[in-house]
């Protein structure tokens, strides 16, 4: 390679991600307007049965807590927002699952849902080589379903609390 062309590639390697953070970033923006304590109380609690519970997988209750002690051993950035998107988008199908279309929850859940689309667009290049692997186990196991894991029954505004908080403590440095 001439010596003229590494920097004009690295220049637009650097420039394409970029591009590349400020859509993720944009959609993340989106994702936080949508998932506003007001909106999380609206549409999750009030508009759902008194101790109304979905049943999830153990592993897709994502809490602050589990980020922080994957963090603690070391596992990347990009592994840790694979996972929460993962995650919350089974957690929405879930939510999704128990609603009527006539329910006032269902455009609330559809809209998350278009935006946690658009995001998985964003990581669709991930794959096992560029996720940790304890993260891609994890990840591997909310897609399937697996029968054999362990459910727990948790309200639906405690699910999307998670997934707000999570979201922000992984793209608040990234995404100011």
């Amino acid at each position: 390679m001439q010596r003229g062309y590494a920097p004009f590639l690295y220049f637009v390697a650097v420039l394409g991600l970029e591009a590349a953070m400020q859509k993720e970033c944009r959609i993340i923006e989106a994702l936080q307007n949508k998932l506003t304590y007001q909106q999380r109380l609206q549409y999750m609690k009030h508009y759902f049965p008194i101790n109304y519970t979905v049943n999830v997988q153990f592993e897709e209750v994502l809490r602050v807590a589990n980020i922080t002690r994957l963090r603690d051993r070391n596992v990347g950035e990009l592994s840790l927002r694979f996972l929460w998107l993962s995650v919350n988008s089974q957690v929405l199908l879930k939510i999704r699952a128990v609603l009527l279309e006539k329910h006032p929850a269902w455009e609330y859940t559809r809209d998350l849902c278009l935006l946690f689309d658009q995001l998985a667009e964003e990581y669709e290049n991930c794959n096992q080589g560029n996720v940790d692997t304890n993260v891609w186990d994890v990840v591997e196991q909310v897609l399937s379903g697996d029968a054999g894991s362990s459910r727990k029954a948790v309200r639906p505004k405690a699910l999307l609390d998670n997934c707000a908080k999570v979201m922000w403590m992984l793209y608040s440095e990234s995404c100011k």
